[in-house]
């Protein structure tokens, strides 16, 4: 079973490149997010194309901000929309939808972004991922929990440490409710797999940074020790960003029990920007 996520950032301005993508990588579940749309307005979109592909769908969206979808060929029961005990921000935003796909509870999440350290939204966001652990610590053996989660986990997973110093993603408190959810018995599958690469899922349309390479991994498949056992590969579709019109994410993809494509390696295709380039200090684009 092929399992991806991807923040799409607005399904309307990707949708051909979102149903051509479907059809190269035949996907058996897909969680979307950022989609910005209601939920009338997603399936008046895309439903028909969905279901001549054999998908079913879980929907919780809401007009023009947030949304979060799956699709599923291997059936969809159980579905939930929302995090229980989560605030809103000051209402509830449409940022989860949770259903059993193929005999195992996935979660395609869009994790609020936080904005900067201490703000209101960023205490949002804290509360947010507490009231996620406890429905994950909650939940069934087989789970995948997947999505935008908003947050690098290590300084790894940032292009330079340095950029981001007193910027949300990568603060300790962050790292530190990522690290909670993990202790549920998750594993962050990319980077078990591949523990020393250069791995980004995430680059800013500014200032030429995916050109350079210049990004981040914030979009993460976790999944509990079932299901963790049978990955047999994981990677970003790097491929996904490049050409006209693409989303500034990747999708992330993990397959169970029989890799298609083979066990292909971190990022598909290569880095334009290999690892071991040349190091230099790079100002992320907001702080110019």
């Amino acid at each position: 079973m092929r399992v991806a996520t991807w923040n799409v950032n607005s399904v309307k301005q990707r949708m051909p490149r979102l149903l051509d993508w479907l059809d190269e990588r035949e996907p058996d579940v897909v969680c979307l997010q950022e989609t910005k749309l209601a939920d009338d307005a997603f399936t008046t979109l895309l439903g028909k194309e969905l279901a001549g592909r054999a998908y079913e769908t879980a929907l919780y969206g809401e007009v023009q901000w947030n949304g979060v979808a799956l699709l599923s060929k291997v059936g969809i029961e159980d579905v939930v929309t929302g995090v229980a005990g989560a605030p809103g921000f000051p209402n509830p935003e449409a940022r989860a939808v949770a259903a059993t796909c193929g005999g195992i509870r996935i979660h395609s999440l869009y994790v609020p972004n936080g904005r900067a350290p201490d703000s209101d939204h960023y205490v949002y966001k804290l509360a947010w991922l507490k009231a996620l652990r406890d429905v994950v610590a909650a939940g069934p053996a087989e789970q995948i929990v997947c999505g935008d989660m908003n947050i690098a986990p290590a300084d790894a997973d940032v292009f330079d440490p340095a950029a981001f110093v007193g910027s949300t993603h990568v603060t300790a408190p962050e790292r530190e409710a990522l690290a909670a959810l993990l202790a549920t018995g998750l594993h962050d599958v990319v980077r078990d797999r591949w523990p020393t690469e250069r791995v980004f899922s995430y680059w800013d349309y500014r200032a030429g940074m995916f050109h350079q390479d210049l990004g981040m991994r914030i979009d993460l498949v976790l999944a509990s020790d079932p299901v963790a056992e049978r990955v047999k590969a994981a990677w970003i579709d790097r491929k996904a960003r490049k050409g006209t019109g693409p989303s500034d994410h990747a999708p992330v993809i993990i397959d169970l029990d029989v890799a298609p494509d083979g066990d292909i390696g971190p990022v598909v295709p290569p880095p334009s920007n290999p690892r071991g380039a040349r190091k230099r200090t790079t100002k992320l684009p907001q702080n110019r």
